[in-house]
């Protein structure tokens, strides 16, 4: 499937007005594993204000989907790396398969860019029901670190 129109798809800020729209994105049951709730995602923007970028998905006036970005935070705690990228992709369980993970990721890099970034960073849990082969699709590569039990992959925005 593909998307209906290009043109109607955004980005919304999450708001009181759209909140309850962002908890009802759901993945597939066997991608719970892979990804965090979008109640979790936000709680942990809630106390990482400095850093997380939650959105809701939107392809007109249909939710459909979630993401959440980070930027510039430390990532070995030390001050030696600074990094932006993807923390969460969540997108809904029945429209999956029609480019709104390519325009979630697309929409990050542009604001990385926007803020003068050049690398897009994202973490995956390896499995058959995973979201490597959409990475990698996407272009990111292995960096060959660990996040706790998850990959790490980066791509070079150019």
């Amino acid at each position: 499937m593909t998307m209906s129109s290009g043109a109607s798809l955004r980005l919304e800020e999450i708001t009181p007005s759209n909140v309850d729209a962002a908890l009802a994105v759901k993945v597939r049951p066997d991608q719970e594993f892979a990804v965090a709730p979008v109640v979790k995602s936000l709680a942990e923007a809630y106390v990482h204000l400095d850093v997380a970028w939650p959105r809701l998905i939107m392809d007109g006036d249909r939710p459909v989907g979630f993401l959440m970005a980070f930027f510039d935070i430390d990532w070995k705690l030390d001050g030696t790396m600074i990094r932006s990228g993807l923390w969460r992709l969540n997108i809904a369980a029945g429209e999956q398969g029609r480019g709104y993970g390519r325009f979630a990721v697309q929409s990050v890099a542009d604001e990385i860019r926007r803020r003068g970034g050049r690398e897009l960073y994202v973490t995956w849990h390896e499995g058959g029901h995973g979201p490597e082969g959409f990475y990698r699709g996407l272009g990111f590569r292995r960096t060959g670190e660990l996040s706790g039990d998850q990959v790490v992959g980066v791509l070079a925005l150019e």
